[in-house]
């Protein structure tokens, strides 16, 4: 490119922080041309993989570009810091601060036990101790009046006990604080005028809704991970500042926006699901490319693998779900969290996932993972004991020579002495163990995914797989063969998915606010107040990170009075009247008649929360390569490769990815190579390169 074209293009670069491996995108907009980079994690310093890779795109582009590179406009990011810091309960000391008789609303809970047929049942410690958390004298009800007004000297006794317990972060979550967030706010601002360095959360400022646990629950996790995040992103925009400085900060949102790293810092629970957002964004936008409106998103890395069924080019989007469990499959064995996210399931492991011989005898794998340190054991890093890398290995699915494109070298004799040991624990070879290990987790991850799939009303017949993350292409074709799935498309730079999902991902904002009302008793007058300062906030917000053409839309969670299940309904923004009602009303009517196949006669529809977003438009994003990797070359050769249908290994042909021209179409079992993952046809199939040189792979042997 000449130097006029790269002066009138922006710099736009993502990095996700995953488990093992950080992954960075840069692209030249509008151009669409994209440079990739990828780095072991680091663990104890998070930030040190981030600014090594941006460095290490900033010099791709410098060779690519001829040294005449174009200004960097901004930084987007992605992070499992949230997740990591509330699972590995690594967070601040924190305090709360809550209404007299409702301390210990997080010890009981929903009094519900996941499992009721275990003796020895585990549940989720809550975040703040029962020596941390103060009460104060005050009392709404439920439609908002004040019943017991607040008592200041309550409040700073409240204050001094949490100052004297060695608190450095302090939860507010006042009962029924969702209708009237006045006292919320008077103790907010008594706490910052006794001790300025204090990190404060309030329950009304993050999750304006009904249920007692659930919103302290999620005031809490925030304020527990709210200064080691506030902590990690300075320092991150200092390192940015260090490569270029006056480069903003974006950050990723679980609900598949991003916003201003100050909101990220602010209300740091919002950045719970990001990385796993952005992997649904990425695989929609490959979609939405490729003309295919029924999508399966599958995305795994090295801790994980999560899937969401998106219909019609939109992801959807839940309000509620629990982190940091005590058993990771187990629904309710984990922190309740109020927050906007995509609606995806962990359906398995990951690459460095570790397996073992159980007290059984029997094989078992994760959910333990050896992360990036000391890593698989092929990585030659000090791991020890055999992962899911280490089988994709054995079976000849990944290149010993050819790992991050020759950069790390796997050693394949380790591995097989390793697997050895794990097989004679369970009497079989290496290689069956091998395969054990690979068609369990892809047996796991197809039997989740089928739930899922069901749960949401759809056939996997009718869907296409899209799949992204450094292990998502090595797995997506045998995964979507057991589900019968009869298509996958892997786009470009698919290693790094995540990173292409911000990139292509809106500015965005949700707010919500809790006023539950029969629709027919609705104080329009009200919510169109409430709706109106919501929507300031948000605009506020959004103007911080240069949105524009934002479009709005109001939420609604309705449901038929007496009922306790919510139909969650969508109407484009207006301002609110008695219109609203009709317009919110008629959604709901369609929507619960799709649900339940019809409705309820002489019912009283109700609305529990109402809702508003606002997310800046977006048409999609091309990406095209901006290095050679296009520039055409021969076959890698060709190299034996356990095929499961046949039970056995065979001879297959290997190619690099990139030297085959749009329009191609091989016959599979083949291997597609790529510096950042690999794509694994080991059955029939049809595997044609699409305009985009988005991969797509038409299975067509499934038994």
């Amino acid at each position: 490119m000449n130097t006029s074209a790269a002066g009138s293009s922006t710099l736009r670069v993502a990095v996700d922080i995953g488990g093992t491996f950080t992954d960075g995108v840069a692209t030249l907009h509008p151009q669409g041309r994209i440079w990739v980079g990828k780095t072991p994690t680091t663990p104890s310093d998070p930030g040190e993989a981030v600014s090594t890779v941006i460095g290490d795109l900033l010099r791709q582009i410098a060779v690519s570009m001829g040294g005449a590179a174009p200004s960097l406009g901004e930084v987007l990011h992605g992070t499992t810091l949230v997740t990591n810091t509330l699972i590995e309960r690594k967070g601040a000391a924190t305090g709360l601060i809550t209404t007299a008789g409702m301390r210990d609303a997080l010890d009981i809970g929903r009094e519900w036990r996941y499992d009721p047929y275990d003796l020895d049942i585990v549940l989720p410690r809550p975040l703040v101790p029962p020596e941390c958390r103060a009460e104060v004298a005050e009392r709404l009800g439920a439609h908002g009046d004040v019943l017991e007004a607040l008592d200041d000297a309550d409040v700073a006794a409240a204050i001094q006990a949490l100052a004297d317990a060695g608190v450095t972060s302090v939860a507010v979550s006042l009962l029924h604080a969702y209708m009237d967030d006045s006292h919320e706010r008077r103790i907010e601002a008594a706490i910052k005028a006794r001790l300025p360095d204090m990190a404060v959360s309030t329950s009304s400022s993050l999750a304006r809704e009904i249920g007692e646990f659930e919103r302290t629950s999620t005031t809490t996790a925030n304020a527990y991970v709210k200064p080691v995040v506030a902590d990690y992103l300075r320092q991150l925009e200092a390192r940015i500042g260090d490569i270029r400085r006056g480069i903003p900060l974006r950050v990723m949102v679980s609900s598949g926006g991003f916003t201003s790293a100050r909101a990220g810092a602010e209300s740091p629970i919002m950045l719970l699901e990001s990385g796993p957002a952005a992997g649904v964004l990425s695989a929609l936008n490959t979609a939405r490319q490729n003309g295919v409106d029924q999508v399966l998103a599958f995305d795994m890395g090295g801790t994980t693998a999560k899937a969401c069924v998106a219909i019609d080019g939109e992801a959807p989007v839940a309000h509620s779900f629990e982190c940091a469990r005590v058993e990771r499959f187990k629904r309710g064995s984990g922190l309740p969290i109020l927050i906007p996210s995509i609606e995806l399931i962990e359906i398995g492991a990951g690459g460095g996932s570790i397996a073992y011989c159980n007290r059984l005898g029997l094989l078992n794998v994760g959910p333990e993972s050896s992360g990036s340190v000391p890593g698989p054991v092929c990585y030659g890093r000090g791991g020890t004991q055999p992962t899911v890398t280490d089988a994709d290995l054995l079976l000849g699915y990944l290149n010993p020579a050819n790992f991050l494109g020759g950069e790390m070298a796997l050693d394949l004799e380790a591995t097989r002495a390793a697997m050895a040991r794990l097989g004679q624990q369970l009497e079989m070879p290496a290689e069956g163990v091998a395969w054990g290990i690979c068609n369990m987790v892809n047996e796991n991850m197809a039997s989740a995914a089928r739930i899922h799939i069901a749960e949401t009303g759809h056939d996997p017949r009718e869907l296409s797989m899209v799949a992204t993350g450094g292990a998502g292409p090595v797995h997506a074709v045998d995964v979507a063969r057991k589900l019968r799935i009869p298509r996958v498309l892997v786009p470009i730079a698919a290693g790094a998915g995540s990173c292409l999902g911000m990139l292509a991902a809106p500015a965005r904002v949700d707010r919500a606010w809790s006023s539950p009302q029969l629709l027919a008793d609705a104080d329009w007058g009200q919510v169109a107040r409430v709706l109106s300062a919501l929507k300031q906030e948000g605009e506020a917000e959004l103007a911080s990170v240069g949105a524009r053409d934002v479009e709005w839309r109001i939420g609604a969670d309705m449901r038929y009075h007496g009922q306790g299940a919510e139909v969650p309904v969508s109407i484009p923004y207006a301002e609110a009247d008695a219109g609203t009602g009709a317009r919110v009303l008629a959604a709901f009517e369609e929507q619960y008649r799709r649900l339940y196949g019809r409705l309820v006669p002489n019912a009283r529809p109700q609305v529990t929360t109402w809702r508003l977003v606002g997310k800046a438009r977006t048409e999609g994003s091309h990406f095209e390569w901006g290095d050679t990797r296009t520039s055409g070359g021969a076959p890698a050769g060709s190299r034996p490769v356990y095929l499961p249908l046949r039970r056995a290994y065979g001879e297959v042909p290997v190619h690099d990815r990139y030297s085959l021209p749009a329009g191609t179409t091989l016959p599979g079992p083949l291997i597609l190579e790529e510096r950042e993952s690999t794509l694994v046809v080991a059955v029939g199939a049809d595997v044609t390169i699409l305009p985009d040189l988005t991969v797509s792979v038409t299975i067509k042997e499934f038994e």
